[in-house]
């Protein structure tokens, strides 16, 4: 009975009820579209930056993530490399070099960050190939051809097809040099990474450094950032090496973290303000409903109509509107979404450079991620049945007689 009179009294006044069910309606797909598009464009740039080097996983010795230096470094075996190999869920991996060295060139000589690469390794595991913005990427590991960040390039007043020389101090503590020819310039986004960045074949790198059959990273790959987890806890079981950590890309790369942490707060923060308004917008709706039939309330109370089940009726009626709203907006910000997901907004003109510039693909994607759609009809919900509290209270403290003279 009471279902039955909620239904009828919200429709007593459509047009308050038709405006109301489009604030909920609007609000829920307006989120939903929001954190859609905010969620996916983060899965976007997070794929964007860890494909570019840095990898879904990383093996790396103890302490190195805190302080990177050549000391901390280990064996590249036939036994590890097999190991590797031999986990389903790693698609590809690579080894590397860190180090710091001085790069010269004439009357020009800078610092910069040496990485000892094996080619064939990055393409399979990075989009590495697909930033060289002039000349080429490096052929083979044991060449003299070294590919550098394009800011340095500019900074050194050189050209594709120069000879420099890279000074670096060893794993032993001797200093080492060698002539190279730089074959690319490569441009990842960041300036700094661009100011120094030099990449060298990984046995050059070892001969360089007097590394030998040592290395400080594996980079590994994976299908997504959903399976990075996977391939993290898969190799953690196989590497029983003590020394050795694996790490996934949030502990190798915690900044960007951070950064994105700090902008989807404010996308909640925004969020937030748009239900709290739908919440006014309930109350107002419920609070005239109610006051409208206080005479009503009083003559059901003064026939023995029980006040909880008054209370239970404004309830019902929000319950239904918050749902009839609830549903229409999820339908209408599933398709935004769905289509948005099909085709990506990509950005022309200047902007495209300045995403470019920072290494970010320019354009916005969305997600059809089902806790979207859970935590903005939650947050619906909920914020509907604090919108009603104060006009149940209302009907729980109305008595019959002054319900009755309500005028």
């Amino acid at each position: 009975m009471l279902l039955k009179l909620a239904w009828r009294n919200i429709w007593r006044n459509r047009r308050r009820t038709i405006i109301t069910l489009a604030a909920v309606s609007f609000a829920t797909l307006l989120a939903i579209g929001m954190r859609g598009i905010q969620l996916g464009t983060y899965a976007l740039n997070y794929r964007t930056i860890i494909e570019q080097f840095t990898s879904y996983v990383q093996i790396q010795p103890k302490g190195f993530q805190e302080n990177p230096s050549l000391n901390k470094s280990f064996r590249y075996t036939k036994q590890l490399q097999q190991i590797l190999d031999s986990i389903p869920e790693v698609p590809a991996y690579t080894p590397r070099i860190y180090a710091d060295g001085l790069i010269s060139y004439k009357d020009a000589s800078l610092g910069s960050a040496i990485f000892g690469i094996e080619p064939q390794g990055e393409i399979k595991v990075t989009t590495l190939l697909e930033k060289i913005k002039e000349g080429t990427f490096i052929k083979s590991d044991s060449s003299n051809n070294i590919v550098i960040g394009i800011t340095l390039l500019e900074n050194l007043k050189a050209k594709i097809g120069d000879t420099v020389v890279v000074l670096a101090q060893g794993y032993d503590g001797s200093l080492g040099n060698l002539k190279f020819k730089i074959v690319g310039a490569i441009r990842m986004g960041s300036k700094e990474f661009d100011a120094m960045a030099v990449f060298m074949g990984l046995k050059t790198a070892q001969s360089l450094l007097g590394m030998y059959n040592r290395i400080n990273v594996i980079a590994i790959s994976a299908k997504g950032l959903s399976d990075a987890p996977d391939v993290k806890a898969a190799v953690s079981k196989k590497i029983t090496n003590p020394d050795l950590r694996v790490l996934l890309w949030r502990e190798v790369i915690p900044e960007l973290t951070q950064l994105v942490e700090f902008d989807n707060v404010s996308g909640i923060f925004f969020l937030g303000i748009l239900i709290v308004i739908v919440a006014f917008g309930i109350l107002n709706t419920i609070l005239m409903s109610i006051t409208e039939r206080f005479r009503e309330f009083g003559v059901e109370l003064a026939i023995g109509m029980p006040q909880l089940n008054l209370v239970k009726l404004v309830y019902l009626e929000t319950l239904l509107i918050t749902i009839f709203g609830l549903i229409l907006g999820n339908i209408i910000g599933y398709g935004i979404n769905y289509y948005i997901v099909q085709h990506p907004i990509i950005f022309g003109g200047e902007l495209t450079k300045v995403y470019e510039e920072y290494g970010f693909l320019p354009r916005l994607e969305s997600t059809l991620n089902f806790i979207i759609f859970l935590h903005v009809s939650f947050a619906v919900v909920i914020i509907s049945f604090l919108s009603s509290l104060y006009p149940a209270y209302k009907v729980y403290k109305l008595e019959p007689l002054k319900g009755i003279r309500y005028t």
